[in-house]
């Protein structure tokens, strides 16, 4: 006679034990447990944290970015600080052209936000000139790198889009718009300068020039925008020399935070 296999044995071993254990620890016994019946054994460790990010990692603090600032003792005379935004803003700024570029950095300009309205200044300053009446307004802003990038290489487009166009302005009628490049120095991570005029008569029939120097650099995570303009002369040195100490106090900023985190 041959002999039945093993397995034959373990089943009807099983089912003898069956019999008298019930039929829950039938059923237990009768299959090897799966990973889903598998017991889970307790553990005495804590659950693992989540990750957060480190201060610099999400960005300056309000009092890093207010220290990145330029002030009016960087400059010098005759820059104080400002007594309030410049009259020339709303009679020549608030303008409509029909060409959307140009459109887009006419408001870019009223609004005071280069890198786009969902960008987060931390901090702003303005500074009047008080020989020429000029006016400089100068941020550090916070926004994905990418999108800063994006932004620079829009503004580059805009001394051939935008080289001369028209502008109806609220106050004072239409005006004739030139933009051309502005050399910055080289700092940061990539930068962007523009020198706009806008040429045209007051209310009162008076020939009026408007001069605007534009400067926007990219500093690692963080961004500098800056508008340097006025009816009279505008010391464009002042732009140079904001857009150099910013970027360097900006960066050094970003180092200090790395390094106490």
């Amino acid at each position: 006679m041959t002999r039945p296999p093993a397995r034959t044995h373990l089943t009807a071993s099983v089912l003898a034990l069956c019999t008298l254990l019930g039929t829950t620890a039938c059923s237990a016994l009768s299959s090897p447990p799966t990973a889903e019946q598998a017991p889970i054994v307790p553990t005495t460790s804590a659950p693992p944290k989540s990750p957060t990010s480190s201060p610099a990692a999400a960005g300056l603090t309000a009092a890093q970015a207010q220290a990145a600032l330029v002030t009016d003792a960087d400059l010098g005379e005759p820059w104080t600080p400002t007594q309030g935004a410049a009259t020339w803003r709303d009679g020549l700024l608030k303008a409509k052209t029909k060409r959307p570029d140009c459109q887009r950095l006419l408001d870019a300009l009223y609004a005071d936000d280069l890198f786009g309205a969902d960008a987060q200044p931390r901090a702003v300053v303005g500074l009047d000139d008080e020989w020429n009446e000029a006016q400089l307004r100068y941020q550090v802003v916070a926004r994905k790198p990418a999108d800063v990038d994006r932004t620079l290489a829009w503004l580059k487009t805009l001394p051939k889009k935008c080289g001369q166009f028209a502008a109806r302005t609220v106050a004072n009628g239409v005006q004739g718009v030139q933009v051309t490049d502005s050399r910055l120095p080289k700092v940061g991570d990539g930068r962007q300068g523009l020198l706009i005029m806008m040429t045209g008569e007051s209310p009162d029939g008076e020939p009026t020039t408007l001069t605007l120097d534009v400067a926007a650099v990219r500093v690692g995570d963080d961004a500098i925008g800056l508008t340097n303009g006025g009816l009279g002369d505008v010391m464009t040195d002042a732009t140079r020399t904001a857009v150099q100490l910013g970027a360097e106090r900006l960066k050094e900023i970003r180092k200090q935070a790395r390094v106490q985190v």
